[in-house]
């Protein structure tokens, strides 16, 4: 089975160094280098799709561009790419999302894949005007899913639920496909919801061992309700001719992280709810120190950045390596990131793809040729 990768389209900003923010934290000043218009979003998501990702992750929170809008926007700039948007339950009723989701997948040609975020952060919760806890956040998304799922099988809702409550809910279209969910989380309570309700389970990128554990248990919680999931991994990437090389570009970034921006976005962090949130901070400590925490595996962007703060670093080859040993865990998925994130999807989909390919681990969507001896110009 050919691995499948996404990209993603920084909606805070882009620029050549590391943009932070998110959980809870603003996006650092750099996301103002390349601010997030339709053209270079647009610009970022026509090379994703000619490089051969299936897909495009589009965040979501009070830090970005909203994701909806901005993916129907590119989508008219595409032909092939989905895209990966990202939804928090409980900011828009489920029968309305299940209707937004029909409508894109009509017109866009069924490229809509969707990102199920129950939100980790009370305070930023509450500033769109949702006030419950942690937990009961996560049994609305089990609701919100629930009823979902089944305007999109056609039927007609009435669920009188713990936090959501529709009656006589009805689509007068259903989507065509109808589109697949991503969700992660590592509380207990979020390995329940991803049991029973999503396709795609996904985890940020941990060293192997720790994304062995978690494969096992959500597999395990799976079975029980005669579900099979597939898993993905979200990781950023620096790569390169040589390792040499590919260092050196990791060493550039963490030489601008300045400080009291580390000292500010850690403490955010720190607050923090998301049980996800906390395995990241503990993969550093906040050092600077040790950041590669398993063979090509560097927790540098983490020290600025919330959400997914690894990446792999190295040389084409090593970085392949890396990506079958994450596969042979059982992860089928990749989305991946880089700053800037145009640059940085030329160096992996030039760089490390037609390596993949040659293995027969992957092939483009297009059937496009693949040749390992391709290089990116080092002035890129």
């Amino acid at each position: 089975m050919s691995l499948t990768f996404h990209w993603f389209l920084p909606t805070n900003g882009d620029s050549r160094h590391v943009v932070g923010g998110g959980h809870g934290t603003p996006a650092t000043a750099s996301g103002r280098d390349r601010p997030p218009t339709v053209a270079y979003l647009s610009q970022i998501a026509r090379a994703a799709e000619d490089l051969g990702f299936i897909g495009a992750l589009t965040p979501t929170g009070a830090w970005c561009e909203d994701a909806w809008l901005t993916t129907a926007m590119v989508s008219r700039h595409t032909e092939r790419l989905k895209f990966l948007v990202a939804l928090r339950p409980g900011l828009v009723s489920p029968t309305l999302a299940a209707q937004m989701a029909s409508t894109f997948q009509r017109h866009s040609g069924g490229r809509l894949l969707l990102n199920v975020v129950t939100g980790g952060e009370s305070q930023e919760q509450r500033a769109y005007g949702d006030f419950l806890d942690k937990d009961d956040r996560y049994r609305r998304t089990g609701e919100f899913l629930r009823i979902v799922r089944e305007l999109w099988d056609g039927k007609s809702v009435d669920l009188h639920g713990e936090h959501l409550h529709v009656e006589g809910a009805k689509l007068s279209r259903v989507p065509d496909p109808v589109p697949e969910v991503y969700f992660g989380g590592s509380s207990p309570i979020a390995g329940e919801i991803a049991a029973r309700h999503v396709d795609v389970y996904l985890t940020w990128g941990e060293p192997p061992a720790q994304v062995a554990e978690k494969i096992a248990r959500i597999r395990a919680l799976a079975a029980r309700h005669g579900r099979t999931l597939r898993f993905g991994v979200r990781l950023h990437v620096i790569t390169r001719d040589t390792s040499e090389q590919a260092w050196a570009e990791a060493n550039r970034l963490l030489d601008g992280f300045d400080a009291e921006t580390v000292r500010s976005v850690q403490a955010g962090l720190g607050r923090s709810e998301s049980e996800g949130q906390q395995r990241m901070l503990a993969l550093h400590g906040g050092s600077r120190d040790a950041l590669e925490i398993h063979p090509n595996l560097w927790a540098g962007i983490g020290l600025v950045r919330g959400g997914a703060g690894t990446a792999l670093v190295g040389s084409h080859e090593e970085v392949a390596e890396r990506v079958k040993e994450y596969h042979a865990l059982g992860i089928e998925e990749f989305v991946l990131s880089g700053y800037p994130h145009l640059e940085e999807a030329y160096w992996f989909g030039e760089g490390v793809l037609p390596r993949l390919a040659a293995q027969g681990l992957w092939r483009h969507p297009a059937g496009e040729p693949t040749d390992p001896s391709v290089r990116v110009p080092s002035g890129r």
